[in-house]
């Protein structure tokens, strides 16, 4: 299990579930840097993992209560006020931010456990878009640094199963 299999597992999620996306990407202050980042397509969804605690398991695992943030950047120049004519159309990163709160919370997936939000915020962008915040914990099991094995066979060694005390043999 690695933070790349998560971040997989989570995006597929997202293009797969809620409807208008456009984009899924690592967070890397994208939306700061407008005018030299490569272009993407908003609705947008960032992803940025961090710890909050990790415990050894054994031979070199970790149990990590991870923090993962989701960033939804929608980019607009329609009216939010009440009784726009186009107010409809402005508040739908607030139906992004239901809908991402309904996959993941309280959702498990094959490399994480126990998600939950914990928080969620606007971010001042200084521009167009509107930027929320999304945070949510989960559990997730870090085996990155245990050894792995290679499948493989013994050479020269056959074990007898009708000796007495099955018996090794090395040829």
């Amino acid at each position: 299990m690695n933070f790349s299999n998560l971040y997989k597992e989570l995006s597929t999620m997202i293009t797969d579930t809620i409807d208008g996306i456009r984009w899924v990407d690592l967070w890397n202050s994208q939306v700061y840097n407008l005018d030299t980042e490569a272009p993407f397509p908003a609705p947008a969804v960032f992803m940025a993992f961090r710890s909050n605690t990790m415990q050894d398991m054994s031979a070199k695992v970790q149990s990590v209560q991870l923090q993962v943030d989701f960033f939804l950047f929608y980019e607009t120049f329609l009216d939010t006020f009440n009784g726009a004519y186009n107010q409809d159309e402005a508040l739908s990163y607030l139906e992004h931010l239901d809908s991402l709160n309904a996959l993941f919370h309280g959702s498990h997936g094959e490399h994480y456990s126990n998600m939950k939000r914990i928080n969620f915020s606007p971010v001042d962008t200084g521009g167009a878009g509107n930027l929320y915040s999304v945070t949510y914990t989960c559990d997730f099991v870090d085996r990155t640094a245990q050894k792995q094995w290679d499948e493989g066979s013994f050479a020269d060694l056959t074990i007898d199963p009708a000796a007495e005390g099955n018996k090794f043999i090395v040829d």
